[in-house]
């Protein structure tokens, strides 16, 4: 996925809980706090697994875990998946 595809789907979901997936395989789960052209920001959803769990407002205030948009694969949202 190119940075701009990724950048635009971020926008498109934000306030949502959504798995992002790395190119390294990291799966992150939780809702879009915040989007800038750089990084996306999810807060991780207790209980709903992905790496990033426990990182509370860490380095941002409140808005959860950040994510460099060029080191996204995919991103999906997280209510088509069923536990």
């Amino acid at each position: 996925m190119q940075p701009r595809e990724a950048y635009d789907l971020c926008c498109r979901h934000m306030g949502k809980r959504v798995c992002i997936t790395e190119k390294c395989g990291r799966k992150h789960y939780g809702t879009i706090t915040r989007v800038d052209r750089d990084m996306v920001w999810i807060m991780p959803n207790r209980g709903f697994g992905g790496f990033g769990l426990g990182f509370w407002g860490f380095g941002g205030g409140g808005l959860g875990i950040g994510i460099a948009i060029g080191a996204i694969a995919g991103i999906a949202l997280a209510g088509a998946f069923r536990w």
